[in-house]
């Protein structure tokens, strides 16, 4: 599941300046990651982005945690 997630991310030097983003968006990850830690519910999120779903904020998620991990994870 986790993988299939990650596919929703992409690192791309000409969006963003590199920085992660949702996929076919220039919403950075790093965004995602503060509204979840300021406390706002998916459905919130989503109002303020209407593009996101909720797998693309779990894709979010899942890409902070891999990057800190110390687990490898198979991403093919």
């Amino acid at each position: 599941m986790a993988s299939k997630l990650l596919d929703k991310i992409i690192v791309d030097p000409e969006i963003m300046g590199g920085k992660p983003v949702i996929k076919g968006t220039r919403i950075p990850i790093y965004i995602l990651i503060h509204m979840v830690r300021d406390g706002l519910a998916f459905n919130e999120i989503i109002e303020e982005y209407p593009r996101l779903s909720v797998k693309d904020i779990q894709a979010a998620l899942d890409y902070a945690l891999h990057s800190i991990s110390d687990e490898e994870w198979n991403l093919d």
